[in-house]
């Protein structure tokens, strides 16, 4: 199979490379995460004047490339740490709406978002539901001619940024049943709709999201009414995928840091690579990472295939990528010594986002058990 990218791709890597070797280095990072918003608007406008913003959205509303050229874009935002939401927005948001979305919903987002004039944030996750996507105890019950939802919503990353969330609620059935789930896009400014927001350990923001009683149109809805399921699972494997590409960047980075630090830190008047046990540490590093690169592409090549083969690729890379990425991070924290734990030093950031992408639709544990659950 041949790996190598099109010159259109190869175009694509050099300007988001570009553009995170000479505007996105980790002092002007830490000052973009440390701001109020989290983000830096400036950057937001200039992902879109680059065109990356429309990655992977249909081409019929502005959009170009597809699973490949997202892989090369988190790739990228994993290496930068980059605080900006473009998984929330371009991977999840813009994949419901061109996945299940109206022609009048798709005309009005889909374009927005390339613009960079729509931030969108996905609300799937409650207090008791852990990593079952189906889990939902969040109500939308006819009203008004519409729906009226209340619940509520846990570690909604980008919220407080965004214009629209997409909420799934549940429209019948029983908490954990797969049929009776719905999307619904609502305004961030909706009457009943409260959040508290709050800085994620990686640097990030998300919010806790109220819905208390939230009436919203009927055309308000993504797709058909309680058959949501199907399509959450379809873009959350494409976030997953994009999540797969991000890991490997931050263990690049790690592998790339670790290993010069040994190159210049000396202990006894040799540096300290010279050690064997330091030398072997660094080989499993970079296995861990070749291995994670491997399972990164498969997932990616894999999108496009029936649900069950989608879904197996998924959990096996996102299993992958949890093993390899809290392993690197603790192994490039340790030879690194006390220091590597401090807020100066890029390593310890890099290993916090890597512990957060492990438990982002599901840890190692759960996605091993969805693995084999779908094999028997």
């Amino acid at each position: 199979m041949d790996f190598n990218l099109s010159e259109e791709q190869q175009l694509l890597k050099d300007s988001v490379d570009r553009f995170i070797l000479d505007d996105y280095d980790f002092e002007k990072r830490r000052k973009i995460a440390n701001s109020e918003a989290g983000y830096s608007e400036d950057n937001w406008k200039t992902f879109a004047e680059l065109g990356w913003l429309a990655v992977g959205l249909p081409e019929d509303q502005g959009g170009f490339g597809g699973p490949v050229e997202t892989m090369i874009v988190m790739e990228a935002i994993g290496r930068g740490l980059v605080t900006e939401p473009y998984l929330q927005t371009v991977v999840l948001g813009g994949g419901f709406v061109a996945e299940a979305g109206s022609e009048a919903q798709q005309n009005e987002i889909l374009p927005a978002i390339a613009e960079g004039k729509c931030k969108l944030s996905f609300a799937y996750a409650e207090p008791t539901s852990r990593f079952n996507l189906a889990d939902v105890t969040t109500k939308a019950e006819k009203a008004n001619g519409g729906y009226k939802l209340s619940g509520h919503k846990s570690v909604v990353y980008g919220a407080a940024s965004a214009d629209k969330i997409i909420v799934s609620a549940r429209t019948a059935g029983g908490q954990r049943d797969r049929d009776g789930i719905s999307l619904f896009l609502v305004d961030n400014n909706a009457s009943g709709l409260s959040r508290r927001d709050y800085p994620t350990a990686d640097g990030l923001r998300a919010s806790e999201v109220m819905l208390e009683g939230v009436e919203v149109s009927a055309d308000a809805m993504l797709g058909d009414e309680g058959q949501a399921m199907a399509t959450i699972e379809k873009v959350t494997d494409h976030g997953i995928a994009a999540l797969c590409a991000e890991a490997v960047g931050c263990m690049e980075v790690l592998k790339d840091e670790t290993n010069e630090y040994l190159k210049t830190r000396k202990q006894f008047g040799v540096p300290i690579g010279k050690f064997q046990v330091l030398q072997h540490r660094m080989v499993d590093c970079f296995i861990e990472l070749e291995q994670s690169r491997s399972m990164a592409y498969m997932v990616t090549l894999k999108l496009d295939e029936g649900d069950t083969e989608r879904r197996k690729a998924a959990s096996a890379a996102k299993a992958q990528i949890g093993k390899g990425g809290v392993f690197v991070g603790a192994q490039s924290v340790q030879m690194h010594g006390g220091m590597g734990m401090t807020d100066e030093l890029k390593i310890s950031h890099y290993y916090k986002r890597l512990m957060q992408i492990d438990t982002m639709f599901g840890n190692r544990d759960w996605q091993l058990k969805q693995f084999a659950a779908l094999t028997q």
